[in-house]
């Protein structure tokens, strides 16, 4: 949920709206209807688990948006996907039908997904077959695969999708484990072996990008140790 001006609609609704359906509600304080829908409305998107997002606008102080739909009566809500309104309301509904009009925007599961859902790895290598390039199938199955130790395969399965930060550091732990490096206790002293020969050595310096990554962002030694490669690189 977000609450959204003036200044922020083009880009929080129009502009994400073509990501995802977005439900505008539209709302004053002095409103007791109003009062009443924004929980049930609240509660309902939540339930969607992010299929679709709602944006709150206060038409007081946004008069710019109450103007762009043309407000006549509040609460009033909008859908929009692709940048376009294509649903909506007037008046305080009871929470079925807030449910049966948000439940038009949000988009079916493919099977795939429902796949995934189930969570054990037969399913999770049925949904690969289906879509090979499924993200949440691919860092699950790669998971587990790293967590008993098929490290090969599981780097296998992440090239097929694009590098995040959470596929960076599933990768960063299949290849220390390969390596049967400690990455919680020893961690510092392996770093400190490995910076001699990061400039000039590449699986030394693969090694130390890793360990960073397995120690993450908020451990005091990650920054500590960026600093000491670049210091090394540059």
């Amino acid at each position: 949920m977000a609450d959204v001006t003036d200044a922020t609609f083009e880009a929080a609704v129009i502009e994400r709206s073509k990501e995802v359906p977005v439900v505008v509600d539209l709302w004053a304080p002095w409103c007791g209807p109003c009062r009443t829908l924004g929980p049930i409305i609240e509660r309902v998107i939540e339930s969607t688990e992010g299929a679709v997002e709602l944006a709150k606008v206060n038409i007081d102080e946004n008069p710019k948006v109450a103007g762009t739909f043309q407000v006549q009566s509040i609460p009033a809500v909008y859908a929009l996907r692709d940048g376009k309104v294509v649903d909506g309301f007037v008046g305080a509904l009871p929470e079925s039908q807030v449910s049966q009009f948000v439940a038009r925007l949000a988009p079916t599961p493919r099977e795939a997904d429902l796949l995934v859902v189930r969570g054990d790895e037969g399913s999770l290598r049925q949904a690969l077959e289906i879509e090979p390039d499924h993200p949440g199938a691919v860092v699950a199955l790669a998971t587990m695969l790293v967590d008993r130790g098929d490290t090969d395969e599981a780097l296998t399965i992440l090239a097929r999708i694009p590098e995040t930060a959470e596929t960076r550091a599933l990768a960063a732990h299949a290849r220390l484990a390969e390596r049967e490096v400690d990455v919680t206790d020893g961690a510092g002293a392996v770093l400190d072996s490995l910076l001699d020969r990061v400039r000039d050595d590449e699986e030394a310096r693969q090694e130390y990008l890793d360990l960073l990554e397995a120690l993450g962002p908020d451990d005091p030694r990650t920054l500590q140790y960026r600093k000491a490669l670049s210091a090394r690189l540059f």
